[in-house]
């Protein structure tokens, strides 16, 4: 089963501008929380664990489709899932909907992410125990750039 979380997050003042919109770097730190909940709890990347072994999922990319806004007091429901992966990299797709509206897409998010050793910087494989546990997001490299 590919590994999915849900969050939930009430736009604050601090997230939107003086008109009550959300700021679109907002998005991304609702995007954060739950992609580092889904690290946690889909992927077996729990902080703590990943600050004992300092192997870090790192965001190589990310794409960002802003459909519709949020604004102040909007109580958010962000889903994440793995969505695919090979040796190297993964990429989590991110949608956000308003919790009472499930129809109002609001945004669609993708990221790249590798695993990176610290303090030296390396990339390092994924996990080969991926391939058996998500056998349905396994998508070896293609000639064409992923």
């Amino acid at each position: 089963m590919i590994p999915s979380i849900e969050t939930e997050e009430e736009v604050m003042f601090f997230d939107t501008d003086l008109g009550g919109v959300v700021h679109n770097i907002a998005y991304l730190r609702f995007i954060e929380t739950a992609r580092t909940r889904l690290a946690g709890q889909g992927l077996d990347m729990a902080l703590k664990d990943m600050a004992a072994s300092q192997l870090f999922p790192v965001v190589t990319r990310t794409e960002i489709d802003y459909r519709r806004p949020a604004t102040l007091g909007d109580h958010l429901r962000i889903s994440g899932q793995l969505e695919r992966f090979n040796r190297s990299r993964f990429w989590c797709a991110f949608e956000i909907r308003l919790r009472d509206d499930e129809d109002r897409l609001l945004i669609t998010c993708r990221q790249a992410l590798a695993l990176v050793q610290m303090p030296a910087g390396k990339p390092v494989p994924l996990p080969k125990e991926w391939q058996t546990r998500y056998p349905e997001a396994y998508r070896p490299k293609t000639k064409a750039v992923d």
